[in-house]
């Protein structure tokens, strides 16, 4: 597949920290774990920033789902469910992704998610570009791509997954579910923010007692937070969980709290390893999270939220 040419300053000026309020969309695997709930929830209560113009439901496949497409409308309900507390109308809004994982790295997987994205995107210049903001397998992404390579210059794509390049390997769920779509994705030339996982935004875990002081209460959705978070393990006794996804809408909000750096994009192996190549394109990477400001941002956004 032959993508269009971006050139480096322009990738390297698409890639500027954002400032002020962006247009963006949300590709989520919904129902796989429970921080991507979190993520939902903070891009919606975060409208002076994000302007949040679509969600998509992505496939995944683990003991929580029988194959990537339940994955998929699993994911599709959780967002319909997260919608209906928070009084957001899905009709428009909400769509349903892939129903499989890429088979080769030229041949997308239509969807309603990825027309969608295609049409926002189109609508994006490379001034003012949309934020594809991805926290699941990058299906939908890869696939849109594949299916409009001229939105390469219209987007900028924030993904979390993978390991960080120094890691020994990166088996990482999001990656591993569907490593083809990341291959296409990391060498379209596509600009391009990576929030690795283990070691950056692993950082960002909360407890029990947080969540109870935090954000029980808080509606109806605050109180299904809770739920989720405290059904997700039998045991609290000295017990975090880890919040990855609220990585992705806190560098939107405020890039202070996810800090970057412009590297050479890597070359991801089959082997699901890092290789490198100086002569590649550029793109960001983050190298650590401000986890106490990225919480404070989220509960005190609860906390004025009213169903």
């Amino acid at each position: 597949m032959n993508f269009p040419t971006l050139s480096e300053s322009r990738r390297v000026e698409m890639l500027q920290p954002p400032t002020g309020q962006v247009r963006m969309v949300l590709d989520t695997d919904t129902y796989n774990e429970i921080d991507d709930q979190f993520a939902v929830v903070h891009a919606l209560l975060s409208p002076d920033h994000l302007n949040v113009e679509a969600l998509y439901a992505v496939p995944f496949h683990n003991n929580r789902s029988s194959s990537p497409e339940d994955g998929m409308e699993k994911s599709y309900d959780e967002i319909l469910r997260l919608l209906d507390f928070l009084n957001v109308p899905a009709d428009g809004f909400a769509y349903r992704g892939a129903s499989a994982f890429l088979s080769d790295n030229e041949t997308p997987v239509p969807s309603d998610a990825a027309t969608d994205m295609i049409a926002r995107a189109m609508a994006a210049t490379p001034e003012d570009p949309l934020y594809v903001v991805a926290v699941g397998a990058i299906t939908n992404v890869a696939s849109a791509i594949l299916m409009a390579p001229e939105i390469i210059n219209r987007i900028v794509v924030i993904w979390l997954g993978g390991n960080p390049l120094y890691w020994p390997h990166t088996r990482e769920f999001n990656l591993m579910q569907d490593l083809l779509s990341a291959q296409v994705v990391l060498d379209c030339g596509v600009p391009f923010v990576w929030l690795p996982a283990r070691g950056v935004v692993s950082h960002l875990h909360t407890t029990v007692a947080e969540m109870e002081r935090y954000v029980l209460g808080r509606g109806r959705v605050g109180d299904y937070l809770v739920k989720i978070f405290k059904d997700y393990s039998s045991d609290h006794f000295a017990w975090s969980k880890v919040i990855w996804d609220i990585s992705a809408t806190a560098y939107l909000i405020n890039p202070e709290w996810v800090p970057t750096e412009i590297v050479h994009s890597p070359i991801l192996t089959e082997a699901a390893t890092w290789s490198s190549d100086n002569s590649r394109h550029l793109m960001r990477v983050a190298s650590s999270v401000n986890r106490d400001a990225i919480f404070r941002d989220l509960f005190e956004k609860l906390e004025k939220h009213t169903d």
